[in-house]
């Protein structure tokens, strides 16, 4: 919501008192509202939604008197409505919207004797504070500031490290048993059966790009229909990935290997009933997704398991490879976060328009990883009651990572590889934060993680003098 926001503070008649907090916007340039609730004055709220207030003769006479008014947006400007409240004694008006919440503009040279309050609140709000604190309800309304930093971030930042160093590790073990599967002819075909990794040449990287561009741009146009194809899709992928992880996990356990036979095959019990809790995982995600209160948790944690998986299946067989993916990467992540707001006509980025969902759709996509805020704003009311970070920014940087993990282990590197790329991942975030933190707006973290993480290990590899190997692979992997 490109406006100014603020905070509608409610207290209902009850003892001791019930409240709750919804957001509102406001024009800052007609009324200052105060930044906290210290000596607030509150109003008596006058439900009026059964009109729309563009003329005196809509509201019965005398309910106003020194009350805080709403009505529902109509036909006549947001001034000629706070005229009409203002001459019959309101002290406050709200105006109730069934669509999203927009800037509140108009002329106020026009009515420069309007002088109360004017703010724009959804209509489902007002329905639930009825709901809620009954009908006799008092407001207020203020506007704390920004908080210059959530803690939250802390949180993302820990769980994209955990997640990019796991995962490079992981692949990096893989690497280690395909060697030893080579260097031993009676484990070769065992290990090809089990072999689920898929390489990535540079024509893959980029009908790879291609295809997420095509995507993207489809899913701006198409939301509504496809947002619930990439949920079904995420639903599938997230439950074999979690499977995948923690089977890996089970495998090391020496314990509880009964085994069934059917169709000629067999296979452990534990991991049938692994199978089902998966499933039932990513199920009850699908159920109870819009509950805010605790899914995020079960979100984050198929979502984890996602990218892991992902990052080991998905091989870079060289450093060329992940320049070349990186690289497009980062202009995609530009270009539809920078550019297209000069294209578009409402000026908004399609990116971060299909992240919040297009045309106020409720539905949103599961390609993030989710922590609530946790400092209180009026924009954690509004519309970002969630720190999110996209998949994409820890998957991309996840790959380079896996390769030097695995470029370490045929050079029996002690990992410095692996170290020094995961260092700069990190160091990529904290430099995402801050330059979050200064410009106030959504920012695309493969901006900073794509250079701090090709360049480190660009001069990892120059200074040890392997960069002709380290660009082109090793023979094993060609």
């Amino acid at each position: 919501v490109a406006a100014d926001e603020g905070i509608l503070h409610a207290s209902g008649s009850g003892v001791p008192p019930v409240t709750k907090d919804y957001c509102i916007v406001y024009n800052s340039n007609w009324v200052s509202l105060p930044k906290t609730l210290d000596n607030a004055t509150f109003r008596a709220l006058e439900n009026l939604t059964s009109t729309v207030l563009c003329s005196s003769s809509e509201a019965p006479s005398g309910v106003m008197k020194d009350k805080a008014v709403v009505v529902m947006r109509g036909n006549c400007t947001f001034l000629e409505k706070a005229r009409i409240a203002q001459s019959l004694g309101a002290k406050m008006l709200l105006i109730a919207s069934k669509s999203r919440l927009s800037a509140i503009s108009d002329n106020k040279t026009d009515f420069e004797d309007v002088t109360l309050p004017v703010a724009l609140i959804r209509y489902n709000d007002i329905v639930d504070m009825q709901l809620v604190l009954g009908n006799e309800v008092n407001v207020t309304l203020y506007s704390p500031p920004l908080p210059e930093f959530d803690y939250s971030m802390v949180v993302i930042f820990l769980i994209a490290v955990f997640t990019v160093a796991l995962g490079g590790y992981w692949s990096g073990v893989a690497e280690l048993e395909n060697l030893k599967a080579v260097a031993s002819p009676g484990e070769r075909e065992t290990r090809r059966k089990k072999e689920e990794n898929v390489t990535f040449t540079p024509v893959t990287v980029i009908l790879f790009v291609v295809i997420c561009c095509v995507m993207l741009v489809l899913l701006y146009f198409f939301y509504k229909w496809l947002v619930y194809v990439i949920i079904s899709v995420f639903c599938l992928a997230s439950a074999m990935s979690l499977y995948n992880c923690l089977a890996a996990l089970i495998g090391e356990i020496p314990i509880g290997q009964c085994r069934v036979t059917c169709c000629n095959k067999t296979i452990e019990v534990r991991l049938i009933f692994l199978a089902v809790f998966c499933i039932a995982a990513a199920v009850v995600w699908a159920v109870f997704r819009n509950e805010d209160r605790w899914a995020w948790i079960l979100q984050d944690i198929l979502g984890v398991a996602f990218c892991l998986n992902f990052i080991k299946t998905l091989k870079m067989p060289n450093f060329k490879s992940c320049v070349i993916l990186l690289g497009l990467l980062l202009l995609y992540d530009v270009f539809f976060v920078f550019i297209t707001p000069f294209i578009t006509k409402n000026g908004a980025s399609i990116m971060v328009e299909v992240a919040a969902g297009p045309f106020g759709n409720s539905e949103k996509l599961p390609v993030v990883i989710r922590v609530p805020r946790l400092e209180h704003s009026a924009s954690t009311l509004c519309d970002l009651p969630f720190s999110l970070l996209g998949f994409g920014d820890i998957i991309v940087p996840g790959l380079l990572v896996a390769y030097c993990r695995r470029f370490d282990v045929q050079t029996r590197s002690s990992s410095v590889y692996y170290i020094s790329c995961t260092i700069a991942y990190a160091v990529g975030m904290v430099l995402t934060f801050v330059v979050l933190a200064l410009m106030k707006m959504g920012q695309p973290a493969l901006l900073y993680l794509v250079p701090c993480t090709l360049i480190t290990s660009s001069l990892v590899a120059w200074r040890r003098k392997e960069m002709k190997k380290f660009w082109k692979g090793s023979s094993y992997q060609v």
